[in-house]
């Protein structure tokens, strides 16, 4: 468009327009500042009033804080003075033999209370074997061993797998059976949980004992009056079943002993004060420890807090096979049960020391614990 007076006149209009309004909307805004501050001034607010103000909030916070501390701490007390009654109520319950700490020997008289853990060697054979063998190969069996009887391998293989499966379904459903509310309620309802897992436990040990040659177990359900050599014996099965590399080194010295015919007087000798008894120490000492860690450290951590049991179904499941299998590995060769069973150099230092009644040299026998498997549950 060409330009001309007429075209600078409209655009002189427009910016006389434009800044007419801007002139208008700074008016309005400094009508608004101005009806704020007033309306600020007669409800009494100021710049010093909002510092004011900040500082009273900010002392509010800091005191709810404060009070908010002091119930935490008041709680985190609560519950460790629950931790602790819980713990002295466990001890109490599960010190069964009254020297003041929960050790392995309190593990097994406390399960082997338990009615049914005690196995007889004798019914259980004759119940197994029954189905595939005539009653004269059954009677030399139970008064020899399995494999003395002619017993295939396989069969007995077979049969200790499914010993360890019924028990692990057994044991897995325990705290179903047993959740209770936590806090010092559970407390006390935590050692027959620990006891019934222990005797399940116990239970597949002497079964899978007996499948292997060894003899019976000397515990008696009704009134139960357990000796050293038996509580021993029970403790080495347990460190097998934990991973102990030296308890596997005395149960197959003790398997030897016995298919020599080592005599019964030595071979008790050798369990509760002679060649056997290190092993039995090591592996007491370390299962104390890990009793200690696992129950007061690791069970009150998990449950004292929520309901249900002590162990979880889903945890024994997983974890009783595996030490069953470990105990099953080590029975199924020895010289009880393995005709082509090959001695090593320890199991025959342990027999031998078991004959002429010596100990071997300490260096000889585990010491710490780099002889367990830390792995092991």
């Amino acid at each position: 468009m060409p330009f001309s007076g007429e075209n600078a006149m409209e655009e002189n209009n427009k910016a006389k327009s434009f800044f007419s309004k801007l002139s208008a909307a700074g008016k309005t805004v400094k009508e608004t500042y101005d009806q704020t501050k007033k309306a600020a001034e007669e409800a009494g607010i100021t710049g010093d009033s909002i510092i004011e103000a900040a500082k009273k909030t900010k002392d509010v916070l800091f005191k709810a804080g404060s009070e908010a501390a002091v119930i935490g701490k008041k709680a985190a007390d609560t519950a460790q003075e629950t931790y602790n009654k819980s713990k002295e109520i466990m001890i109490q319950k599960m010190d069964q033999n009254g020297d003041g700490q929960v050790d392995v020997v309190d593990i097994i008289i406390m399960s082997l209370k338990i009615p049914g853990i005690h196995v007889n060697r004798s019914q259980f054979l004759q119940k197994e074997l029954f189905k595939n063998h005539p009653q004269e190969v059954i009677d030399i069996a139970i008064a020899e061993t399995p494999a003395k009887a002619g017993i295939p391998r396989e069969e007995i293989d077979k049969i200790a797998d499914e010993v360890i499966n019924f028990e692990r379904n057994c044991v897995s459903g325990i705290s179903a059976a047993l959740g209770m509310p936590g806090g010092v309620v559970m407390a006390a309802t935590i050692p027959v949980d620990i006891a019934q897992y222990y005797g399940y436990t116990l239970r597949a040990a002497q079964k899978l004992m007996y499948l292997y040659g060894f003899p019976e177990i000397d515990s008696f359900e009704n009134d139960l009056n357990l000796d050293t050599e038996t509580i021993n014996t029970l403790t080495l099965c347990l460190g097998v079943m934990y991973g102990a590399a030296g308890a596997n080194k005395a149960i197959q010295g003790m398997a030897k002993a016995l298919a020599i015919g080592v005599e019964k007087q030595l071979l008790r000798s050798a369990l509760t004060k002679g060649a056997i008894y290190p092993f039995v120490k090591s592996v007491a000492k370390w299962f104390g420890v890990k009793m200690t860690k696992e129950i007061f450290a690791g069970f009150f951590k998990k449950t004292i807090p929520v309901v249900g049991g002590v162990i979880g179904g889903g945890i024994t499941f997983a974890t009783f096979k595996p030490c069953c299998n470990r105990l099953k590995t080590v029975l199924k060769d020895t010289m009880l049960s393995n005709p082509d069973h090959v001695s090593s150099a320890e199991e025959d230092a342990i027999v031998d020391s078991i004959v002429t009644c010596k100990i071997p040299e300490a260096d000889f026998y585990p010491v710490d614990e780099s002889d367990f498997d830390q792995n092991s549950n």
